[in-house]
């Protein structure tokens, strides 16, 4: 087995999955690019949430890995990093943007 390879991994599947990859792409970008401006920052907000399934996905991976080398694990833990980055800021945005919906104090509807 080679340092690194995830079981089971052959370049048929590899293939597969970046083709997948470039489909996926290419469909996010129509369905986003038909989004009207009021309902954008909702929906990335929403998005950004949704992009921990990346950072599990990357667990799952850095988990799976026989004999990882150091560029896999320092990869694998960038990209966990980033994508908890990417959470959190999901949150802050939509928590903040629902802030500006409620009353302010002393205020009355």
């Amino acid at each position: 087995m080679i340092p690194g390879q995830l079981v089971g991994d052959t370049t048929g599947d590899l293939l597969a999955d970046l083709a997948i990859l470039v489909l996926a792409g290419f469909v996010g970008f129509a369905v986003i690019s038909k989004v009207p401006n009021t309902l954008h920052t909702p929906l990335m907000s929403g998005t950004n949430a949704i992009h921990g399934i990346v950072v599990l996905g990357g667990i799952i991976v850095l988990g799976r890995l026989e004999n990882p080398s150091f560029l896999d694990v320092v990869i694998l833990v960038v990209a966990i990093v980033f994508g908890m980055i990417n959470v959190v800021g999901g949150f802050l945005v939509t928590d903040r943007m629902l802030a500006m919906f409620k009353p302010k104090k002393g205020e009355r509807r």
